[in-house]
C-alpha cells in the first residue's frame, strides 16, 4: 500500500475520503466490529440531542435524525452509509498490534495479517485506552469506568461516587442522580463553567492551546477539557438541585467508600471513574516516536521525526471539526512526500 489508515472513526474516514480522491493506494484497518468509531460504544441514554455537536464528514452531510434517538445508533448508521457512498476500503475487525520499520517502508502487523506500506495515518483515538488513576487503599464495592457505562438503570437505589470533571462525568452524574440513593461528585480541579456562546474565536483559541502543546512535544490535554463545561439549562437546573456540588479529591479508598485527609468518609456502593482516556498509540511504540515525557513532537499532523507517520484525531484535531481538517492536511502532506523521489 501507499498508505495504511489505522482507525475508521471521524478522523480515519476523513483521511480515507481524501485518499480516495488522491489516487494513492490505501486501506483502512478498523478494530471495531462495525462502523461508528468510538460513537458505537456510547451508552444508549446519550441521546443525539444531548451531544454538543457532530460535524459533517466531508462530502456527505449527516442526515436529519430524531434528537431522542441514541447518538450511538445515529452515528453508526451515518458512518456506515459514508463508507458505502465513497466505496472506502475498510477492513474489520482488524486489531493492529505493531507498526515497525521494514525494508523500504513500514510493516503494519495485526491479528488479521500484515500490510506493508510507505506511510501510515494513525486515527485510533482514545476510546480503547481508558485512564484509571491509582489511589491507595481498597474498595470492596463495584468500580467501573465511563467506557463501561451503559446507562443509569443499574445504579437505582445505590450510593455512587463519580470521579472526574469532564463532560462525560457530568452527563452520567446528572442521569444517575435521578435514581440513585445518593451521589457524590469528586474532581481534582474546580470545574470551569462557560455560559458564554461558543464563538469561532474561542474555538480557535482552544485549538491553538492544544496545538502549542503537541508542537512542543508535550502530552496534550483534550480539546474538550480545554474548552470547559457548557452551562446548559439542564446543567443549571442540576446545579440548583445540588447534584453538581463538587468535592475535592479524596485521599484514599476504604472498603466501604472513600476518605479525605481530615478523616471524613463517604460510603458508597459504586465508584464511577469518569477520568478520561489516553491516546491509543501503543502499537506505534516500535517506531520510538515518544519523547521522554511521553509526548510526540508534531508539525501539523505529521510526526516531526518521521514524515511517513501522521496522527489525526490527536491533540488539536481530536474534535469532530478538527478531525476533518486533519484528514485533508495529512493526505495533502503525504501526496507531496510520496511523490518525492528517493535520493540515490
Amino acid at each position: 500500500m501507499d498508505v495504511v489508515v489505522i482507525g475508521a472513526g471521524q478522523a480515519g474516514l476523513s483521511a480515507a475520503y481524501f485518499l480516495r480522491r488522491s489516487g494513492l493506494e490505501f486501506v483502512v484497518l478498523d478494530a471495531n466490529p462495525g462502523p461508528g468509531g468510538a460513537w458505537q460504544h456510547r451508552w444508549p441514554s446519550l441521546r443525539l440531542g444531548k451531544v454538543h455537536g457532530i460535524h459533517d464528514l466531508p462530502g456527505l452531510p449527516l442526515p436529519h435524525a430524531d434528537a431522542s434517538r441514541p447518538a450511538s445508533e445515529v452515528v453508526a448508521e451515518y458512518f456506515g452509509a459514508y463508507e458505502r457512498a465513497f466505496d472506502l476500503p475498510v477492513v474489520r475487525p482488524v486489531a493492529v498490534r505493531a507498526v515497525r520499520e521494514t525494508t523500504g517502508g513500514l510493516s503494519v502487523e495485526s491479528d488479521a495479517g500484515t500490510w506493508t506500506t510507505r506511510a501510515v495515518i494513525n486515527a485510533t483515538g482514545t476510546w480503547d485506552k481508558p485512564f484509571w488513576p491509582r489511589y491507595p487503599g481498597r474498595f470492596d464495592g463495584r468500580q467501573l469506568h465511563t467506557a463501561d457505562y451503559d446507562g443509569p438503570e443499574e445504579f437505582a437505589g445505590k450510593r455512587v461516587i463519580v470521579v472526574g470533571g469532564g463532560a462525560s462525568g457530568v452527563q452520567a452524574l446528572m442521569e444517575i442522580a435521578d435514581i440513585a440513593a445518593e451521589t457524590t461528585w469528586v474532581t481534582r480541579r474546580e470545574p470551569v463553567w462557560r455560559d458564554e456562546p461558543f464563538t469561532p474565536e474561542y474555538g480557535r483559541e482552544v485549538v491553538a492551546r492544544v496545538a502549542e502543546a503537541v508542537e512542543s512535544g508535550r502530552v496534550p490535554e483534550s480539546v474538550v477539557s480545554v474548552t470547559g463545561l457548557m452551562l446548559t439549562p439542564e446543567v443549571a437546573a442540576a446545579r440548583a438541585r445540588g447534584v453538581l456540588t463538587r468535592h475535592p479529591m479524596f485521599d484514599h479508598l476504604t472498603p466501604t467508600g472513600a476518605a479525605w485527609p481530615d478523616g471524613h468518609e463517604v460510603r458508597a456502593d459504586t465508584i464511577l471513574w469518569a477520568t478520561g482516556f489516553r491516546h491509543a498509540l501503543d502499537h506505534l511504540s516500535p517506531l520510538h516516536l515518544r519523547n521522554p515525557g511521553g509526548g510526540i513532537t508534531m508539525t501539523g499532523t505529521q510526526v516531526a521525526a518521521d514524515p511517513r507517520v501522521h496522527l489525526v484525531g490527536y491533540g488539536p484535531s481530536a474534535s469532530t471539526i478538527g478531525a476533518n481538517r486533519a484528514g485533508r492536511a495529512a493526505v495533502t502532506a503525504l501526496r507531496r512526500y510520496l511523490a518525492t523521489p528517493v535520493p540515490a
